[in-house]
């Protein structure tokens, strides 16, 4: 059997298996390295080079239950970031328009002039917080208000307001402030939670992709372990 390998497929070839050698030292592949490098190829796409490669090295080595246990590891990453989007679209979900509270009682003024601003204390009464949790998540980067020029009181206007209130969904669903961040970013720079709906089913999309290449990966390496004995 003919097979044209590229360099790296050799070596990738090579670390897996020992290949036969001609008189002339032209190293021989038969059908089983063919199998092999399929099954490789397929599982590339749902695990990644890396751990396509330690897959492969562990069947060739005879460690077929450590090849099952990276398998089991890339599903449980994909239940995990399944998970993470259902959190993120409950979060979102979740997130009603934001208003200016109702003036009250206390050291600060419940609103400030301008739409959708308050200080501290009523945004943490709103959610049910501790001022503190506030300016613990101020550090995390996770909002960023403004001072009062009068008072120097913190004041959040609506997008701050907004991502309090989707950092609140999010710890509520046990995610940690540096889990939290780069999605508060993302909200930021898409300039509100609407231009997030497109990235939203672009995530879908690719988790689903994904999901669909580990199947056609185990079909590939269950063919290869048949054939390999």
């Amino acid at each position: 059997m003919r097979i044209v390998l590229c360099s790296r497929w050799r070596w990738e070839l090579w670390a897996w298996t020992s290949a036969g050698r001609t008189p002339h030292g032209y190293r021989t592949y038969t059908s089983l390295h063919a199998g092999a490098l399929r099954a490789f190829l397929a599982l590339v796409p749902g695990h990644g080079h890396r751990t396509a490669t330690s897959i492969m090295r562990a069947v060739n080595q005879g460690g077929v239950d450590g090849a099952f246990r990276l398998i089991d590891e890339s599903h449980a990453q994909l239940l995990e970031d399944r998970q993470t989007l259902q959190a993120v679209e409950s979060a979102l979900r979740d997130l009603e328009p934001t208003t200016a509270p109702e003036p009250g009682a206390g050291s600060e003024p419940a609103a400030v002039s301008g739409p959708g601003g308050t200080f501290i204390g009523p945004l943490a009464d709103k959610l049910g917080i501790r001022p503190a949790t506030l300016r613990k998540w101020e550090r995390a980067g996770l909002m960023r208000p403004h001072r009062d020029p009068r008072t120097g009181f913190r004041v959040y206007d609506e997008a701050d307001v907004r991502d309090a209130r989707l950092a609140h969904q999010l710890r509520r669903g046990g995610y940690l402030l540096d889990q939290i961040a780069p999605l508060i970013a993302q909200v930021r720079a898409a300039g509100g939670l609407e231009p997030l709906e497109a990235a939203l089913r672009d995530w879908h999309g690719r988790l689903s992709a994904r999901g669909r290449a580990m199947l056609t990966g185990a079909a590939e390496l269950e063919a290869y372990l048949r054939q390999h004995g």
